[in-house]
């Protein structure tokens, strides 16, 4: 059978240019328009392309805006439009979006694409840049809450074709306008879409390439930051999430995750003003088994040298004796007024108190590991504050389980003891039972022994 060969239609013909330079842009688009309908129902995927293409390129370089939005929305309406016309008529007039004149024009092109990439599986990365472009020109204008709500529309981790970077920056980028907000419920939903081990990915391994059936994933823009910047990014959201709660041993980790991060960790004038806020989150965490690891192996680097006074502070944390406060906050007292200026900011409004409440802490457990039992009194020596603030210290920490105490409040004694439960209390007794019939036994034998010496003796 022949093959018909169906003649190439080309644009921008004379009659359509002839129009261009009289200035007459509706007809030079009429014709277009016409070139577009036969490609569209041929079936030619490349010239229905290049049709919408010069269409609006045309409105472009006559710099007719409400033309360019109405061609927009006419042509991505035509019956049978083909997808790739519609995804490279968006993707061609994204591109003047940074051109319009004014700022209002820009919000109608913004909205024009939103409204024809809206529903679209195949313009759905489009769709979430104009969103982000759109957030941001709301938030420039000081409408915090309206860009934030537009951000929380586009649910990008579920887009397979979106590199890897660009879903981390739109997600952080949903988080830090929540945070803005003061909105800290829903910035931390959208902060748990991002694993943290997302950003421990070998970026020197080379990319597979695609097998046949698989998505291909776009590259990411060049205005998005690479994963080891958008790792300090998040952990700095975080520090912002977790100073609201007042979460010091969080803020301890995020600044450890900082600090762990190769270009931090090469300069000196970075990575000493993140290891001065762990060392502060540090003491100011409350006891706890991590809070414990994290102190021994911070100890234990090296870089603290550079910070001996810091050093030796946490020595005495990790060292079982009892800290002076007074002693202790004047030495400490113009470093922790100076953290203010340092990188990251000053520490929370709290914190001071907080800092005295650690070293009480730290004090009680130093006499609870020397002492089974000891006077009210005496331990309000030992910590110098009033029997008051001794039995209100004591008490918070065995309400939160970090300490196990009883007081005696007529006789005035503490007693440090760990409290049994029902099967230890079995045990020990049938240990001590155990004991006690292996005891019974001897003393049974030693007697037979005794006694058969002592008839033996009588018989001779």
């Amino acid at each position: 059978m022949a093959v018909v060969a169906r003649p190439e239609v080309k644009l921008f013909n004379r009659r359509s240019l002839e129009d261009v330079e009289e200035g007459n842009l509706d007809a030079a688009i009429e014709s277009l328009l016409n070139q577009e309908k036969q490609m569209r129902l041929a079936g030619d995927v490349a010239g229905t392309k290049k049709a919408v293409t010069a269409v609006i390129q045309l409105c472009y370089e006559a710099r007719a805006w409400k033309t360019l939005n109405d061609q927009i929305i006419l042509l991505s309406k035509r019956r049978g439009q083909l997808k790739q016309a519609v995804t490279a008529m968006v993707q061609q007039a994204m591109q003047y979006i940074d051109e319009t004149p004014d700022i209002e024009t820009r919000i109608d092109l913004i909205k024009t694409l939103n409204s024809v990439s809206a529903g679209k599986i195949y313009v759905e990365i489009e769709r979430a840049r104009l969103i982000k472009k759109l957030a941001k020109i709301k938030e420039e204008q000081g409408l915090i809450a309206e860009a934030a709500d537009l951000m929380q529309e586009i649910a990008v981790e579920t887009f397979g074709a979106m590199a890897k970077t660009e879903k981390i920056a739109f997600i952080l980028e949903q988080v830090r306008l929540c945070l803005d907000r003061q909105d800290y419920v829903r910035a931390q939903i959208l902060s748990r879409k991002i694993s943290p081990r997302a950003f421990d990915a070998d970026t020197s391994k080379e990319k597979k390439k695609p097998k046949e059936g698989d998505n291909v994933v776009e590259e990411a823009p060049v205005d998005i930051p690479s994963l080891l910047e958008l790792k300090r990014i998040y952990y700095e959201l975080m520090i912002r999430y977790h100073s609201h709660n007042n979460d010091y041993l969080e803020i301890c980790r995020s600044y450890k995750s900082i600090y762990e991060i190769p270009s931090v960790k090469d300069d000196p004038s970075q990575w000493i003003p993140v290891l001065r806020k762990i060392c502060w989150y540090l003491v100011l965490s409350p006891h706890d088994p991590m809070q414990s690891s994290l102190l021994n192996s911070t100890v234990e680097d090296k870089n603290l040298t550079e910070i001996s006074n810091f050093r030796l502070l946490l020595k005495q944390l990790v060292t079982m004796e009892v800290i002076q406060w007074t002693t202790l906050w004047e030495t400490y007292r113009e470093e922790f007024e100076n953290e203010k200026n340092m990188l990251g900011g000053s520490l929370v409004d709290k914190a001071a108190e907080d800092f005295r409440e650690r070293i009480i802490e730290h004090n009680i457990l130093v006499v609870s590991k020397y002492y089974s039992r000891i006077t009210l009194k005496r331990v309000a020596e030992l910590l110098c504050l009033s029997l008051q603030e001794a039995e209100k210290h004591l008490s918070d920490m065995v309400v939160s389980k970090s300490l196990v105490a009883k007081i005696d409040r007529p006789m005035g004694i503490v007693c440090f003891q760990v409290a049994k439960d029902s099967n230890d209390v079995l045990n020990s007794w049938a240990t001590n039972l155990e004991k006690l019939l292996d005891v019974v036994e001897k003393s049974c034998h030693q007697i037979h022994k005794e006694t058969m010496v002592h008839k033996s003796a009588l018989k001779l």
